[in-house]
């Protein structure tokens, strides 16, 4: 192999690549035409003609990426593209529009010649129905070796250790086909079976000819009707029931063909080597080793349902290749690929895996109006939302609003919910933030301006921190509690100024118990760690450590439980005289009664702990308690952590029992947030990434939620709630960085109405304040040098 350190990379003239679909192909053609020099050679398994797709979808980003890298390649591509800008959703008989799309697609076999005619034109040695030699062999004859082996690459399996692979398999089968005709939009058709949800994705990627007049009769060539990519998919259970395993290629196209006939206008589908399959997701810790280089499908995969494949892999062919120009080199210039292409990767797979379980759930939305299920279909993985989608195309947006119900001009954040007696004016909450800086417990004037800067800036409703039910409850020796008189005094004072000064705003408190993560320093100090000096004793359901080093509680005993119990009373009835309007029980983040509904932290073996249901018994015990003391009128609600992101905990299937269980003794809403139970969780962020659980629960257990989890801006907050996934957002960090996020929010939505009230001291800032001009006249000569 040749030293990696030593090896100029623009000096790089032998170039192995391993694969000749678009990827590997179009990294040989850039990276000889970038050094003519360069000896490249591609070598490819399967025959010039052969291709196992229909169309291929690229967008305008990448497009530009390619003209301004290679004109001719650009230019060929241009002549051949199928251009369109509807999307077509068709449930339930109905079909509904959205336009102002913009796609661009073209057959795969038509891209993949343009390419073997752009390498060949350059000089690039081709060779077809032809193994690779081994890799280890490349590796040390040529300077760079590309793996564009696939989604089955064999490189990448070779060098396991190396790159570091991880491969997951998801719950749907699916197959590609195609259709003599061409769509007139991109085409989402939803079949209910009597053996379950099916769903077809359809596109055009070949025009009709200019004489061809369309009809419902069975097409003719190719040539004459265009043609269209059909991609059939159901989850693995539907399939089986369906009969598809027990079918041959012929057999399964006839049967696609008849359940969607409406959507083909009774034409045939065709196959080509079709093959019933479920997707895999791809990532690797690595992309490099030495000299040998992952690229496309070989090193990541995103689900065909968001069509960023091939754009994906033409554009790590794009920065590779500029990479190694940037870079003298070689293990530098391959390093600056993989950090370049990695986030942009990251940011596609999280959209990618959020449109997939999207699909795998499909049945959890059919019964939502046709307007709203065509905008959760569009908004799905979060890069279509409410805002631009509302760019696109108004009228459809306009008329999913008024299904839902909002209001002429108002926003979808700012039409009104009522949970219980309480109505609240908009669908924005200040999530619970602990802030460390009570005295005692007591709450001082921190808070008062804390929560009533967060009261005035427009949220329907403001959440206190977590309030402890005790002092040995406290996590922190900063944390508020409600376990005195004078605590509750305190509290009076703030809930009486939200309530003056911005009348119509909720106030909530949130009370809890820290367990087993109680008696630790203030967050800035260092977070979850053990004080060094006046700790207090902790209890929890079992006698285990949140982390090694912090102090192990002891397991309750059934008269503590009951003592515990009667604190979270006390604590309620302080609460209900304190004037708060509604009071949330906190049973998430490994606090005390979180720390019961674990697996990972409640090892007892009487009727505390087991099963689920005996799991639950003392948060319900809990509940009712509370339940029973708090006003009738007022909302009750439960914050619970989805999932534990740790193997052996809470799962998505747990917190809709636990959700039903609740619902079951009372409960108005469930306030849905993930982990923070054991140390070593493992969590998958991302934008909005703890909503699907909060989806989840409302859809199958009918209860109002609240979605929580890097949910921050006002667009993602309309998007979430005009689909129908939650039903109020809680928002914290934003509301540290902004105190009147939601007027500002309004402001810039230009909404006034009965959704936010600006106070009346405040009412001269409801507009953006003017900035300095950035559109200062151009010259109107530029004169040469």
């Amino acid at each position: 192999m040749p030293e990696v350190a030593a090896t100029a990379a623009r000096t790089a003239l032998r170039v192995a690549v391993i694969g000749g679909g678009p990827g590997g192909l179009y990294a040989a053609a850039l990276l000889k035409r970038l050094d003519p020099a360069r000896e490249i050679t591609v070598w490819e398994r399967n025959a010039p003609d052969d291709t196992f797709g229909f169309g291929v979808v690229l967008s305008d980003e990448t497009l530009g990426g390619i003209e301004h890298a290679d004109p001719v390649v650009y230019t060929a591509l241009q002549d051949e593209f199928v251009r369109w800008d509807d999307i077509d959703i068709v449930h339930r008989g109905v079909r509904r529009t959205s336009g102002g799309h913009g796609f661009a697609a073209l057959g795969r076999r038509r891209l993949l010649e343009i390419l073997h005619e752009r390498c060949h034109s350059l000089g690039v040695e081709l060779r077809f129905r032809t193994e690779a030699p081994p890799v280890a062999e490349l590796m040390r004859a040529y300077d760079l070796v590309v793996a564009a082996d696939g989604v089955h690459s064999l490189t990448r399996g070779a060098y396991a250790e190396a790159f570091g692979p991880s491969v997951e398999e998801h719950r749907c089968r699916y197959i590609w086909l195609a259709a003599d005709f061409a769509f007139d939009a991109f085409r989402f058709e939803i079949a209910e079976t009597e053996h379950g949800v099916m769903q077809l994705h359809g596109y055009p990627y070949s025009r009709p000819s200019s004489d061809h007049h369309p009809s419902t009769r069975p097409a003719g060539p190719q040539n004459q009707c265009g043609a269209s990519t059909v991609i059939v998919e159901m989850r693995e259970e539907v399939w089986r029931a369906a009969g598809f395993a027990e079918l041959d290629e012929q057999g399964s196209v006839e049967r696609c063909a008849k359940i969607f006939a409406d959507a083909l206008g009774g034409r045939p589908l065709r196959s080509n080597k079709s093959a019933w399959t479920t997707f895999r997701t791809v990532v690797n810790d690595r992309w490099a080793h030495g000299n040998l280089v992952l690229l496309g499908d070989a090193a990541h995969t995103a689900h065909f349902s968001i069509g960023s494949g091939t754009k994906l892999a033409v554009e790590d062919a794009l920065a590779l290749a500029a990479c190694l120009e940037e870079h003298a080199d070689l293990a530098q210039a391959l390093g600056a690929y993989e950090e370049e292409r990695r986030p942009v990767v990251a940011s596609t797979q999280r959209a990618a895996r959020a449109s997939l379980e999207w699909f795998e759930n499909l049945d959890r939305y059919l019964d939502q109006p046709s307007h709203q299920f065509a905008f959760n279909l569009l908004t799905r993985s979060r890069r279509v939302t409410h805002d631009n989608l509302r760019l696109r195309d108004a009228h459809f947006t306009e008329s999913v609003e008024r299904e839902f119900g909002c209001p002429s001009g108002t926003p979808p954040m700012f039409t009104p919910f009522r949970l219980r007696g309480l109505t609240l004016r908009n669908r924005v909450v200040v999530s619970p933030m602990d802030m460390y800086s009570a005295v005692d417990g007591v709450p001082g004037d921190f808070h008062l301006v804390h929560l009533g800067a967060r009261a005035l800036g427009g949220a329907g409703l403001v959440m206190t921190e977590m309030v402890c039910v005790s002092a040995e409850g406290r996590i922190t020796p900063g944390c508020a509690g409600l376990y005195t008189g004078r605590q509750a005094e305190a509290w009076r004072r703030i809930t009486d100024f939200v309530h003056a000064q911005v009348p119509g705003t909720a106030i909530g408190v949130q009370l809890g118990h820290s367990g087993r993560k109680g008696s630790t320093k203030l967050m800035w100090e260092g977070m979850d760690e053990p004080l060094e000096d006046g700790n207090w004793p902790l209890v929890a359901a079992s006698p285990i450590p949140y982390k090694p080093g912090n102090q192990t509680p002891r397991e309750l005993s059934r008269a503590q439980l009951t003592d515990i119990r009667e604190q979270f009373t006390a604590a309620a009835w302080r609460a209900a005289r304190g004037g708060f309007d509604l009071l949330e029980l906190h049973c998430a983040h490994g606090y005390l009664l979180s720390g019961f509904l674990s697996p990972l932290t409640n090892r007892r073996t009487d009727a505390y702990g087991g099963s689920l249901a005996r799991r639950l018994r003392f948060p319900l015990e809990v509940f009712d308690a509370v339940r029973a003391v708090w006003p009738e009128e007022r909302p009750m609600t439960v914050r619970i952590s989805a999932t534990d992101w740790a193997d052996g905990g809470t799962t998505g299937d747990d917190a809709v029992e636990i959700a039903r269980a609740f619902a079951a003794h009372g409960a108005d809403a469930v306030d849905v947030s993930t982990g923070q139970v054991v140390a070593d969780e493992r969590p998958e962020y991302g934008r909005s990434y703890q909503t699907p659980y909060a989806d989840r629960i409302r859809h199958e257990t009918g209860l109002p939620v609240i979605a929580v989890g890097a949910i921050s801006s006002w667009d993602d907050v309309n998007s979430l709630i005009l689909a129908g996934r939650t039903d109020l957002c809680a928002l914290a960090r934003p509301h540290l960085y902004d105190p009147h996020w939601t007027l500002h929010a309004a402001a810039e939505q230009g909404y006034e109405g009965p959704g936010v009230v600006w106070p009346m001291p405040y009412r001269a800032g409801s507009r953006r304040p003017q900035t300095g001009r950035t559109d200062a006249p151009k010259p109107r000569l530029t004169l040469g040098t």
